[in-house]
């Protein structure tokens, strides 16, 4: 598991985890499927990346004035378990969108190399989010967070370098598309 500093760590609890997701439940949904507006859906994220984002929220290197205190409240072992929990649900399911905008999405989701990231379906692959699915609302408001430098990113790829070229007018093509995969 990713947050073992020493030794083995111990097997994720995924009763546990969804006795804890009772309290995410009224902003991030029954079942991790979100009707908050900015509020991502977890249900179906990778295990590695809910508990990498908890980790970021409960460090303060990602921002956040409800989940830091949270984040800040849970152990090890709660994120763990929380990470099985929401990656053991199935994920959202998406209003299929064929329109113009939604092209342009796929277009630029090809050249900006998502997949190589995201997987091929963009549902996400270890500490990477699933992107597919998510809520249009926070896959632009993560875009912008990324270009400007307010959220940061881990890994091989940088979303700060992936997102620097992109306009306002194609991170809502990038956020409507992805939103609409399934």
């Amino acid at each position: 598991m990713i947050l073992s500093v020493c030794g083995r760590a111990s097997a994720a609890d995924v009763a546990a985890g969804k006795a804890l997701a009772e309290g995410c439940a009224p902003c991030h949904g029954a079942n991790g499927v979100s009707q908050t507006s900015l509020t991502p859906s977890l249900g179906g994220q990778s295990d590695e990346f809910v508990q990498w984002q908890l980790v970021y929220f409960r460090s303060g290197v990602r921002k956040s004035e409800v989940m830091n205190p949270i984040a800040g409240a849970l152990s090890n072992e709660d994120i763990r378990n929380l990470g099985a929990y929401y990656a053991s649900l199935p994920p959202p399911k998406p209003a299929a969108a064929t329109d113009a905008l939604a092209e342009q999405g796929e277009k630029l989701a090809i050249s900006h190399r998502c997949k190589s990231c995201h997987g091929d379906d963009y549902n996400g692959f270890r500490a990477a989010a699933r992107l597919s699915g998510q809520r249009e609302d926070v896959l632009l408001k993560a875009l912008g967070d990324y270009k400007s430098g307010a959220r940061i990113s881990s890994g091989v790829a940088s979303m700060s370098d992936v997102t620097y070229e992109l306009t306002d007018a194609d991170m809502q093509a990038l956020a409507h598309y992805m939103a609409s995969r399934d």
